[in-house]
């Protein structure tokens, strides 16, 4: 076979072509299972963090998630019950638009909804070190005891972190603006949709 034809050229292309999606295919098959189980193993440890209960590290935090952890889907809504070190707190797992694709967190407020437990990231698309920062511990922790006014939270200003647990309010992250006004309504349209929902559990 002339090895500068293009029949050749053709069923070469194919050849390896073939060959490597079928690796692929293999390989993603055989790793599927694993996969699945560190994403959910990713969402529990952040439904833990969102309550404040500190997690392993390890796949221990299934058996902790289990342990403290009630969880219903209400009206399409993922709602959580957990036992936290200041007594029962309620939670729901929250989702909607960021500037480049979808957040996704889980946040958790105190039965009578005066106060944040805290609040954490499942996953973002956001632009890293800008909009990304909000999966960052210091952006994450302003939400611990925060104060919610009227089943709200504002994201604004800029700094390191606003240490006022009183005034209903986080420091946003400097330079995303759009990720955080899209992170202030997702939060407050889930605070309302909790405060609807919690009597559920």
């Amino acid at each position: 076979m002339n090895k500068q034809g293009l029949l050749y050229t053709v069923i070469i292309t194919f050849s390896v072509s073939f060959v490597f999606v079928a690796v692929l295919s293999l390989t993603n098959e055989l790793v599927r299972a694993r996969i699945e189980r560190n994403q959910l193993l990713r969402e529990r440890r952040s439904v833990l963090n969102a309550f404040g209960i500190e997690t392993t590290g390890t796949a221990e935090d299934f058996e902790l998630y289990d342990e403290r952890i009630t969880e219903e889907t209400v009206d399409g809504n993922r709602l959580y019950q957990a036992r936290t070190d200041g007594g029962t707190a309620y939670g729901i797992r929250f989702t909607g638009s960021g500037l480049w694709g979808t957040i996704t967190g889980a946040l958790a407020v105190r039965p009578d909804l005066s106060r944040m437990v805290g609040m954490d990231i499942i996953e973002h698309n956001e632009t890293p070190g800008l909009g990304g920062r909000i999966d960052e511990p210091w952006f994450k922790r302003q939400f611990r005891g925060e104060r919610i006014d009227e089943a709200s939270i504002a994201v604004s200003g800029a700094g390191g972190g606003d240490e006022d647990k009183d005034n209903a309010r986080v420091d946003a992250v400097t330079g995303a603006t759009r990720t955080s006004d899209s992170l202030e309504a997702i939060i407050n349209r889930y605070l309302e949709r909790l405060d609807e929902l919690k009597g559920a559990l």
